[in-house]
């Protein structure tokens, strides 16, 4: 029996597209497996320490290269990325908005019903499964049977800088924040890609619409900005709160404020955020307590309520001792000296970090009700 006629590029291009909609993404785009020059910046900004203590950013190859840096030396059988993107954002006040000292600020993505990372590949999976069987009936080999696609499905794991490829793809453009932003969706977006063998068309790549904008860079309180597009992550809250273990460096804590997980400013504070749409995705909706938490609630919380309140949470990432430390500057810079007792109790930690971080604290809310 005759093999079925192969589909064509731009009808399988078309159709993966559709398997991203129907998935419930709400953009996608194609970008070519090529190594762009924005790429070759990555080396310089391991190099320079800017990402901190996120040693996996440095995973090396066989040759001892940086994975991210090369996307065709980590897949040489890639020819194609595809790129989805689905919105995350939700009618809720963004971390800029006035709150109550008494609450603190967790990052907008993890106030979430399900931890992205599962969110995001789940549908990612269901396009990844569509593409192969669609490019199933292709020209044979000598052998006589079709060669194997090859892909491969990541979200923020993979050896590659996801938003690269999506400025390719045309979902958006790489912000002055080093964020992606969209158009019409704005910044908030997490991305999902499948690293493929298949060709498809690529997209135009989207132009960049900051112009002479820089209310990102001026509204970073900690001045994690090298410049436009140079993020030294070393200083920015997002790591502080999330990946920094141990003592946060007293020069930063005043800047951190009242964020307790993550950081929104440079998102909050941008123009093509100001009309951006609320998601209906139900996993994305915020879980009871999360929106501008309490922190005295989050400085008293057992191990075991932690695991329990944020099971299935990125929050976990910071572990309960990170949150508690992050809690107790929170505390410091809140102005609020009803915090002094809690913070008492915190200075007689078991864990040393946290007992000078909360020492820190009250030495400054005591120092600026006398000034």
């Amino acid at each position: 029996m005759p093999a079925p006629p192969a589909i064509s590029i731009s009808s399988l291009t078309a159709l993966v597209k559709k398997a991203a909609c129907d998935a419930g993404f709400d953009l996608s785009g194609i970008a070519p497996a090529s190594d762009f020059a924005e790429l070759k910046y990555f080396p310089e900004w391991i190099a320079a320490g800017l990402a901190g203590e996120m040693k996996y950013m440095e995973a090396r190859d066989d040759a001892g290269g940086l994975k991210r840096a090369s996307l065709q030396a980590a897949f040489p059988w890639a020819r194609s990325v595809v790129v989805c993107a689905v919105n995350y954002n939700t009618a809720q006040p963004y971390s800029t908005q006035p709150h109550d000292p008494q609450n603190g600020w967790i990052s907008r993505y993890a106030w979430s019903h399900e931890d992205y990372h599962d969110a995001v590949m789940r549908r990612l999976r269901l396009v990844e499964s569509e593409l192969k069987k669609l490019a199933e009936p292709q020209a044979p080999c000598n052998d006589g049977k079709a060669p194997a696609a090859q892909s491969g499905c990541y979200v923020d794991t993979g050896p590659l800088v996801e938003r690269v490829y999506a400025k390719y793809a045309g979902i958006g453009w790489t912000g002055k924040n080093t964020c992606l932003i969209n158009q019409k969706l704005g910044s908030w977006l997490f991305l999902g890609v499948i690293v493929t063998s298949i060709e498809l068309i690529p997209d135009i790549p989207a132009p960049d619409r900051c112009g002479t904008c820089t209310r990102c860079i001026d509204a970073c309180p900690t001045n994690a900005f090298l410049g436009p597009y140079q993020l030294d992550g070393s200083r920015c809250i997002s790591y502080l709160t999330i990946e920094k273990r141990g003592e946060i460096p007293p020069a930063l804590r005043e800047g951190m404020g009242r964020h307790v997980f993550g950081c929104d400013i440079c998102q909050d504070v941008c123009p093509w955020n100001r009309k951006a749409p609320a998601t209906s995705l139900p996993e994305f909706q915020p879980r009871e307590g999360l929106v501008n938490p309490a922190l005295a609630w989050l400085a008293e919380m057992t191990e075991e309520q932690f695991r329990e309140k944020f099971r299935g949470s990125p929050i976990r990432r910071a572990k309960r001792s990170g949150v508690r430390r992050n809690v107790a500057i929170a505390m410091g810079n809140s102005g609020d000296r009803r915090f002094l007792p809690a913070l008492e109790k915190l200075a007689c930690d078991q864990d040393a970090v946290i007992a000078e971080t909360a020492r820190w604290a009250k030495t400054r809310l005591t120092a600026e009700s006398e000034s």
